[in-house]
Formats: C-alpha cells, sequence, structure tokens
C-alpha cells in the first residue's frame, strides 16, 4: 500500500476522530477513527507510512481505500507513528520522538494512546509490513484485547536476520541509519525475545502474502541491482510460513496476481 498515492477519499463524517490525542507523558499522537460497531479494527501502517496510507487510493483507481471502505460496517482506526511521513511528503502529525525506537516503545505508544481516546476494544489489528511485526507484539503483550490478527506482507524477524547475513555493510546501513524507525538487528533480536515472554494467545489470523509467481514478480519488492533478491525472497517466504504456524487454524492466503510495494 505504499508508493505515491494522490487521491483522497471522502473526508470523516461529523463526529467521527481526527485529531492529536494526548498521551500520560504528556506527548501528542495523531488518530483518526471513523465507522461504528465492534470489534475495533486497528491499522498499523508499513514502515515510514503516517494514518493517511489506508485512506488514499492511487490516480485514476475505481477502487476504495481501506478505511472508508471498511468503516460501514465497525469502527476503524489509524494513527501517525512518529517518525512516518504523509503521502505528501510532508511529516506525519505526531509529536517527534527520538529515533530508532525499539518495537516495545512503538507497543507502549498505542496502548495508552487508544484508552486516552476512550476507543473501545476489543481489536483486529491489521498491520501491513513493518506494522505486521507491530501489531504482533501488541497482541502478545496485551492479549485480552485483541480479537483478531491480520498480517500482510508483515515484518519478520527470519527477513530481518536474512538481511544481517546476504547484505553486504553498506546494503545494510540504510536500515540502521539514524532517523529510520526501528535498527533491524535489534528490532530482530527484541522479536526472537518477545516469541518467548509474549507468545500469541488463540485468536483467529489471517496471513496475507503477496503472490509467489516469480515468472510475473520477479522483484516484488523492488530491491535495487546487486542484491540477492531470490536468496531475500526465499527468506520472506519462510518467514510467513512462520507466521501461519504461530496460532492453530491461522490462515495463510497468498493471491496469485498481487505484488507487493514495500519491505
Amino acid at each position: 500500500m505504499s508508493g505515491k498515492v494522490a487521491t483522497a477519499e471522502a473526508a470523516a463524517a461529523p463526529g467521527d476522530l481526527a485529531r492529536l490525542i494526548q498521551l500520560p507523558s504528556g506527548r501528542r499522537v495523531y488518530l483518526e477513527c471513523r465507522g461504528g460497531g465492534r470489534p475495533t479494527v486497528v491499522f498499523e501502517s508499513g514502515s515510514g507510512n503516517a494514518a493517511d496510507i489506508w485512506s488514499f487510493r492511487k490516480p485514476g483507481s475505481r477502487r476504495r481505500a481501506v478505511l472508508p471502505a471498511v468503516a460501514p460496517f465497525t469502527r476503524v482506526c489509524a494513527y501517525d507513528r512518529p517518525g512516518t511521513s504523509l503521502q505528501s511528503g510532508a511529516p506525519g502529525r505526531s509529536d517527534p520522538v527520538p529515533l530508532p525506537r525499539s518495537a516495545h516503545a512503538v507497543v507502549a505508544d498505542l496502548h495508552p494512546l487508544l484508552r486516552a481516546a476512550r476507543v473501545p476494544g476489543p481489536y483486529v489489528l491489521v498491520g501491513h509490513s513493518l506494522g505486521g511485526l507491530f501489531a504482533r507484539l501488541y497482541a502478545g503483550t496485551y492479549p485480552g484485547q485483541v480479537a483478531g490478527l491480520v498480517s500482510v506482507d508483515a515484518a519478520h524477524e527470519i527477513v530481518y536476520e536474512a538481511y544481517q547475513a546476504l547484505l553486504t555493510p553498506e546494503q545494510l546501513a540504510p536500515f540502521r541509519a539514524p532517523g529510520v524507525e526501528i535498527d533491524i538487528v535489534a528490532t530482530a533480536a527484541e522479536m526472537r525475545r518477545a516469541r518467548v515472554d509474549r507468545p500469541l494467545r488463540r485468536m483467529p489470523m489471517f496471513v496475507l502474502e503477496h503472490s509467489r509467481d516469480r515468472g510475473r514478480f520477479p522483484n516484488p519488492f523492488g530491491f535495487p541491482p546487486g542484491w540477492p533478491v531470490e536468496a531475500l525472497e526465499r527468506a520472506f517466504q519462510a518467514s510467513q510460513d512462520d507466521l501461519a504456524t504461530l496460532l492453530p487454524y491461522a490462515r495463510h492466503v497468498i493471491p496469485r496476481g498481487a505484488s507487493t510495494t514495500s519491505s
């Protein structure tokens, strides 16, 4: 869902929430919610993407954006993680924090944010790319609040470990540079510990993965020339297979014609 998009869906209806919410720490985080009903769907965006990614669609597309498409059926919310950017390129609307952060620090923001905004649970967490990793950690940390988990091409410790093993120091450097949301080396270790300390409890889970048809999508993440695309893609596929084993009866869905646009 990343990439350049420019067409906004209809604005939020009167009574819906779209504003900065003050956390107990005093820092403010931008949150928007639409619709009504339960469970509340909470979207976690991919790396660098603010909440508006869920409400925009590509120019010329006839498909509805995700958040306004779901809002008629239940309450839906999305927020700007600190350090993310709007689709216009402008900084996200939340107060800034020092970067990179730990995955646990992100989860520690979302929990008081939902409470401060009085967003009712239980929550269905929908996480894309890096947001999928955060959603999984939230579900393990606050299992009583989560009714279901939807993982969309989610980031994973297996992939981050593959980056460390397969990439040169120069190729790896952008993933650990100042200003990135997370340090992938530290986060891989953090998620390995969380698997033991905060395992997922039984809940519905969908693992959505882009097509494995390499004939149609030879470089689905758009890696630069010279990168070990095939090896990294194998690691990603292994990571999605792993996610589908974390809970009984998890559904692993791999569409034939769907590509990805974020790593």
